[in-house]
């Protein structure tokens, strides 16, 4: 068969595999993209391809930000800093229908934010949030869906690795892509709280209201936040006055974490070995699942499927706006077969000039197609972020977890409709700086 065939049989192999055999995905991916990729061109080719991305995927020092904000986490989850933290919030916001889930939203956001890294934000939010939502009797589809949704929230919200990647390749100011993309975070952040209040108000037993609390009992449960907002303070003030890498801002993060768990004699010996072997599990599946996703990428790429489709979209015959919509849909389209960088490397170089050509403000195209492409976080096959938090809910369906995650696509697409229909949402505090 031709390579494009080829892309697609491989594609609909990789969801049957996924799917139907409950081959866990990395895997999945990694095998089905060396075998597409030997079918298409060779064995040689394949062989010396999986032992560069290999090295190129294990060797990155940036990767360290995720075991090392993953062992922060679980430092915090077993020193009881995630209990003390739910129950201040419980207090203030416990009354609400579905309080908690938007707290966590929240916590994903800033959490993301300083990380940078999706991954790492939804299983420590996981390991976090997850046990405390159960406790107080939520919805696992509510849940679940909070957590692997709020944990995109990073790609958008600066720093961005995504953004970052967009600027290098485009030769754009990557401080005005940050500064741009500040805007769009927060009117996400804001769709995913709306979305949980609909929720809730639809089906008030998936978040149910806790009793109410008086003033007097807010303030004295605050107390039990204080680590956190230290260790928040602490990793987010450090990035942003460039006293930290992010890489040592989780190094430092971690190690005021254990700090404060021993001077609070929190943390025992068994219990930071138990820190220190979840972390290790949590952070080699990640490690598997973006190796898989590479590899399939670069499988898709060899096929030029997304060439193709990129190529029909800039020949149509349609006006501007609409060719717009198209390039979105291929990229919500490809997000679902193929990891985010993957995708933004394959199809920016051909995408790019067709937009500029017609007009488009550089910086608004790159804004949009981080929001778009993020949605892939959190779409099958390779929802990175789904998968993630259905491994950590040992105990939550597989399908209840991509249930969850559905109803919060409605917000992402509302957010890029509000984005193409109003540039300026983006364009605004460029301007204004500038």
């Amino acid at each position: 068969m031709d390579p494009i065939t080829a892309g697609i049989v491989g594609t609909f192999i990789l969801l049957a595999s996924i799917f139907l055999l409950r081959i866990p995905v990395g895997f999945a991916m990694g095998i089905i993209g060396f075998g597409g990729f030997a079918y298409v061109l060779n064995w040689n080719a394949a062989t010396g391809m999986l032992g560069t991305e290999l090295w190129n995927v294990f060797s990155k020092y940036g990767l360290t930000v995720i075991p090392l904000f993953i062992l922060m986490g679980q430092i915090c989850f077993y020193s009881g800093v995630n209990e003390r933290l739910y129950k201040s919030a419980y207090a203030w916001m416990g009354e609400i229908r579905g309080g908690i889930a938007m707290t966590t939203v929240l916590a994903c956001a800033g959490f993301a934010a300083i990380c940078g890294s999706n991954s790492a934000t939804a299983a420590t939010m996981s390991t976090v949030a997850l046990p405390e939502m159960k406790k107080f009797k939520y919805n696992p589809i509510l849940s679940t869906g909070a957590v692997a949704a709020g944990a995109t929230l990073g790609v958008v919200i600066p720093p961005s690795v995504v953004l970052i990647i967009i600027g290098l390749q485009t030769s754009q100011s990557i401080a005005q892509l940050f500064v741009g993309g500040m805007v769009p975070g927060v009117l996400l952040t804001v769709l995913f709280l709306a979305t949980i209040w609909y929720l809730c108000k639809k089906n008030p037993d998936w978040g149910p209201a806790g009793p109410k609390t008086t003033f007097a009992e807010k303030l004295r449960s605050l107390p039990g936040s204080i680590e956190m907002v230290i260790l928040f303070l602490l990793v987010m003030g450090g990035l942003f006055l460039g006293f930290f890498t992010p890489t040592e801002a989780g190094a430092a993060g971690a190690g005021l974490a254990l700090l404060v768990a021993m001077l609070t004699g929190k943390m025992s010996w068994k219990k930071f070995h138990l820190a220190v072997n979840d972390s290790l599990k949590i952070s080699c599946m990640i490690m598997v699942i973006m190796l898989g996703a590479v590899i399939f990428g670069r499988f898709l790429a060899v096929t030029r499927l997304p060439f193709e489709a990129a190529g029909w979209v800039a020949g149509l015959p349609i006006p501007p706006m609409v060719i717009i919509g198209v390039i979105c849909l291929i990229y919500i389209i490809g997000g679902m077969v193929m990891d985010a960088l993957a995708l933004l490397l394959v199809t920016i170089p051909i995408f790019f000039p067709v937009v500029t050509a017609m007009g488009y403000d550089p910086l608004w195209f790159g804004v949009l197609i981080t929001v778009v492409t993020t949605l892939g976080a959190i779409t099958p096959p390779v929802g990175v972020n789904t998968f993630i938090v259905a491994s950590m809910a040992k105990d939550v369906p597989m399908t209840d977890v991509f249930k969850g995650v559905s109803y919060f696509v409605a917000a992402y697409v509302l957010c890029v409709a509000i984005l193409m229909l109003f540039p300026g949402v983006v364009t605004f505090l460029p301007r204004l700086m500038q």
